[in-house]
């Protein structure tokens, strides 16, 4: 968009997965799969930013609703 205000980013499945295993064991919350994705691409963002700087997700869904998938692509 000209005006700056949306920008369309793609992270793999694969990065999604380990950022709904890296919130799951950090902060106990089980993100649905369609938020890991914006997880995965914030976690990345924030190494470019200072640490007075905030990054928002907005977590809808329930990641326990996916439990089955995502146990077929984790590794125990």
């Amino acid at each position: 968009m000209t005006a700056g205000r949306a920008k369309y980013v793609t992270v793999s499945d694969e990065e999604a997965l380990e950022a709904f295993k890296n919130l799951s064991q950090l902060e106990g919350i089980m993100p649905a799969l369609e938020s890991a994705h914006a997880i995965c691409y914030s976690m990345k963002l924030a190494k470019s930013l200072g640490t007075r700087d905030s990054i928002i997700v907005n977590l809808s869904g329930r990641g326990d609703k996916d439990v089955e998938i995502i146990a077929e692509h984790l590794p125990q």
